[in-house]
């Protein structure tokens, strides 16, 4: 029964990372070149899953907690998903299009947390089994960029029908999920709850407030890359297919999450944190390398793009690892609740709109061809932003001791 089981939740993992994989990545160029948008504008629709990211608590603490099966809730987001998914392309300026877009986010951002809490709540051996099921999500991603650039949707509204067709698929098979009733019944939530705040008390730990204010920091230059690097690629390189070609990330994703371990085993959480840090500011330096190059730039791009999985596991995947070792049983989830809030909702809000604006501050006077940005000197913001998170985590941050 728990094998089905693992099938039938692996399944639902990758559709659900198939229809954010088929949109996220390429959207900026669809803005950028058919709606002709500008930077702050992108920055602000990549924005709107942050904003997702902060309505999710009250989704999941206010609704599905108390009110309704997750499979079911589930199954709903899924459906009306797709229909604003397959709305958002009749939305042509940003006032339309970016209202549409914070109302999928705030449909589609609730089913990771369901999701998880769904698959933990009915695997016996959670520790061993959980990871495993989770790689499917990267697979799913994978096949979403990968069916992008195949239908040739990656700079057309092509890819929120895709999208939509799968949110369609994701919300009938999610009402095949096992039940799994509300688990709050009649009980009274607190907004402090729902939002993770019982975990302030970890505040009063120096290292924990150090780390929780380098994250949120970090969170600002790491958006630039999800916001600017496929305007870039089409910009720069006119590639073709580049959404297919960036899903190595998620290749190079579940390459280091098997290592992960292994570094924590003998780094420990702050210098394996520190090479996650690192990571990102070389990415950045290769990528601002490759905008002045000729001969290695395709190169320099490649390399970029497959340090991703040191750049998300050792940083964000070892976070929250460190988060629970510093949790008791008490405040477990509402630290990771906590967690979740700063980085990918508030740091990742004010990170895409900085991405935004640097976009637009560096675009070029007279374009060069088809290049309008100075990409070498956006490329550097984050560079230089991410070397200073690096210096104050590597001097104030304590490694926690053994328990």
């Amino acid at each position: 029964m728990q094998r089905n089981l693992q099938i039938h939740l692996s399944a639902f993992m990758f559709l659900q990372y198939f229809i954010w994989g088929s949109w996220y990545v390429s959207m900026g160029s669809y803005m950028f070149k058919a709606l002709g948008f500008s930077g702050t504008e992108i920055g602000a629709a990549y924005g709107a899953f942050a904003i997702g990211a902060m309505i999710s608590p009250f989704f999941v603490g206010l609704i599905a907690d108390r009110y309704f099966s997750s499979e079911k809730l589930l199954g709903v987001f899924g459906l009306v998903g797709a229909a604003v998914l397959c709305l958002l392309p009749q939305m042509k300026t940003f006032g339309s299009f970016y209202p549409t877009l914070i109302l999928y986010c705030a449909l589609y951002v609730p089913t990771l947390a369901l999701g998880n809490s769904l698959s933990l709540h009915h695997l016996r051996d959670a520790k061993t089994a959980f990871p495993r099921i989770k790689i499917f999500s990267s697979v799913g991603w994978i096949a979403g960029g990968i069916a992008v650039s195949l239908v040739h949707v990656e700079e057309t509204a092509g890819q929120f029908y895709l999208a939509g067709g799968l949110s369609l698929v994701f919300g009938l098979f999610s009402f095949t999920l096992p039940h799994t009733p509300p688990r709050k019944v009649g009980a009274n939530v607190s907004v402090r709850e729902i939002l993770g705040l019982d975990a302030l008390a970890l505040l009063k730990k120096p290292a924990f407030a150090i780390y929780v204010g380098c994250m949120f920091l970090i969170c600002i230059p790491l958006y630039f890359y999800f916001v600017g690097m496929h305007v870039y690629l089409n910009e720069e390189l006119k590639w073709s297919d580049a959404t297919a070609k960036m899903t190595l990330a998620q290749v190079s994703d579940v390459v280091f999450l098997f290592l992960l371990p292994f570094m924590l085993k003998s780094l420990g959480y702050k210098k394996t944190i520190a090479v996650g840090i690192l990571a990102w500011i070389t990415r950045y330096f290769l990528l601002a390398q490759s905008a002045n190059s000729t001969s290695m730039q395709t190169v320099l791009i490649f390399g970029a793009i497959l340090l991703h999985g040191v750049c998300y596991d050792f940083l964000f995947i070892a976070g929250q690892l460190y988060v629970d070792s510093e949790s008791n049983e008490r405040i477990r989830g509402a630290a990771q609740g906590f967690f979740a809030f700063i980085l990918w909702g508030v740091g990742g809000f004010v990170g895409t709109l900085l991405a935004g604006m640097v976009i637009d501050a560096y675009k070029l006077a007279e374009p060069v061809g088809a290049i309008q940005h100075d990409w070498q000197a956006i490329w550097m913001v984050p560079a230089l932003g991410a070397t200073a998170v690096l210096i104050v985590f590597f001097i104030f941050f304590r490694e926690p001791k053994p328990r």
